[in-house]
């Protein structure tokens, strides 16, 4: 088989830092690989280099398949280079809104005048969806949609949806899995399977246990380094050997009561109570009759597919959504619009989700965006003291990422950004955690440990918890009640 793309003993850098020395890997014709490795070890990093945004400062990448083009087919177009047959879909979208720009803030999607400088799904997708290759995304629910009204997995698979529409010779995949529910990721198998079938080469970033059948072979990384490079076959035969994720120590439970030793005490009847909740944009209805208590010390797991309400039905109780005023919802035993303003909300709420990640862009270093939960702010704006930081510093040690703390926000892997994330929401010890997948881009190690975290943080303070994923192996032993909805109604 021909080479498609090869990096010959590369070294990379981006900005001061160095990613990759002396790397070597080589994709031949017909070829689809996957990339795996524990968090930080620089997969995305490698779909970066790929896509021309590092350094090569030494070695050689070629894009043989780009050659190949250029031989077969004249080019005129004089800016016309390699990343005209590339696509990529990565963690984070880069939607415009109508005035062509970036500028969109997290609570925009909830206000439904703000939200409406977004474009609808169909105009983002150019009139396109109906290409018989994006059946399996199920985009025609989603078209007059806007853009900023998505739910993390319905972004994904409008992003995903975009990159197959430009007919890329490579697609790149960044985690691809992550925020899809259970049916969506058994369609986006099939989806990658169709596109490789197609004669377009996929390189994708996952974890060991979701690799569609197309895939051929299994880069393995490590701190930077190339550390095995499998068959499809291969690579199976040995994670099933250590398919057993070994415990590790169990979190500093000294370290936790010490975090937690002023923590807000739940001195409520009730944390939030919902009676026959509704919302709607225009005529969409996104919660339909919803009534739902939660009290001191529960332990619930919000379920449900994409698009079911769940980000909505949060945004009420994080004081996040306007509509929260045209409803009946009691909030920490007083009801909502009676005089409290959204910082008296969300100073008892620690709170992470994937789109709060999304809008999180700090210039801050870790360490700063982790004391930023002190006063909920998305940035640091507001200083935190001498004692905040050194509380802040704690709960990056349990997390396992003190090492970071320095460092900016903007510059650490995407997994580490979600701890900091996770260690911002814990950081003043609130009376109820809200927890929107927490564990997404987590590697194994990092998903168990905060997993035994939270069941030990539970074990020590009387926390409420509310509990979201599309994995149910990744709930903590702690949860016991259980609210299921789909298409905006409790089921």
């Amino acid at each position: 088989m021909q080479p498609f793309l090869t990096l010959e003993h590369i070294t990379v850098r981006y900005l001061d830092k160095t990613l990759f020395t002396d790397l070597s890997w080589e994709i031949r014709s017909g070829e689809h690989w996957a990339i795996v490795g524990p968090g930080g070890s620089g997969k995305t990093s490698l779909l970066h280099t790929i896509l021309g945004k590092n350094n090569v400062i030494n070695g050689r990448m070629a894009h043989h398949y780009y050659d190949r083009y250029r031989e077969t087919f004249p080019v005129t177009d004089p800016y016309f280079n390699y990343r005209r047959l590339l696509a990529m879909v990565g963690h984070h979208h880069d939607f415009r809104n109508l005035s062509h720009t970036t500028d969109f803030y997290y609570q925009q999607r909830f206000n439904s005048m703000d939200s409406s400088d977004a474009p609808l799904v169909e105009a983002y997708l150019d009139g396109q969806w109906e290409d018989p290759l994006l059946a399996p995304l199920n985009l025609r629910p989603l078209l007059k949609k806007e853009l900023i009204k998505l739910s993390n997995g319905e972004t994904r698979r409008v992003m995903i949806a975009r990159a197959l529409l430009q007919k890329p010779s490579l697609l790149l995949l960044d985690n691809p899995f992550i925020g899809l529910d259970v049916q969506s990721r058994q369609g986006f198998h099939g989806i990658v399977d169709h596109v490789a079938a197609t004669g377009t080469t996929v390189v994708l970033v996952t974890t060991p246990k979701e690799l569609p059948e197309s895939i051929t072979h299994v880069l393995q990384l490590e701190n930077g380094r190339v550390t095995g490079t499998f068959t499809r076959q291969a690579f199976l035969a040995q994670y099933r050997e250590e398919e057993a994720v070994h415990a590790g120590p169990e979190p500093d439970a000294a370290l936790i009561k010490k975090l937690t030793a002023d923590a807000i005490p739940a001195s409520f009847e009730v944390i939030a109570q919902m009676d026959d909740i509704h919302v709607k944009y225009g005529d969409n209805a996104i919660l339909d009759g919803i009534s739902w208590t939660i009290r001191p010390g529960e332990k619930w797991a919000l379920l449900g597919p994409n698009g079911s309400g769940k980000s909505t039905l949060l945004s009420l109780i994080n004081a996040d959504n306007p509509q929260s005023y045209a409803n009946r919802i009691i909030l920490f035993d007083r009801r909502r619009g009676s005089g409290e303003s959204i910082w008296d909300i969300k100073r008892k709420i620690g709170f992470v989700s994937p789109e709060l990640h999304q809008y999180f862009s700090s210039q801050a270093t870790c360490l700063q965006v982790t004391g930023s939960g002190f006063y909920d702010t998305i940035g640091y704006i507001r200083p935190c003291t001498p004692a905040q930081l050194e509380k802040a510093a704690g709960w990056m040690q349990v997390l396992e990422i003190a090492q970071y703390a320095n460092v900016p926000f903007r510059q650490v892997p995407a997994s580490v950004q979600r701890l900091v994330l996770l260690a911002r929401a814990l950081v003043k010890s609130p009376p109820l955690l809200i927890f929107d997948e927490p564990c997404q881009g987590l590697d194994a190690h990092q998903k168990n440990n905060f997993k035994q975290l939270i069941e030990t943080l539970c074990r020590h303070i009387s926390v409420t918890l509310i509990y979201v994923t599309h994995y149910t192996e990744e709930l903590p032993a702690c949860v016991n009640n259980f609210l299921r909805i789909s298409n905006g109604k409790i089921i």
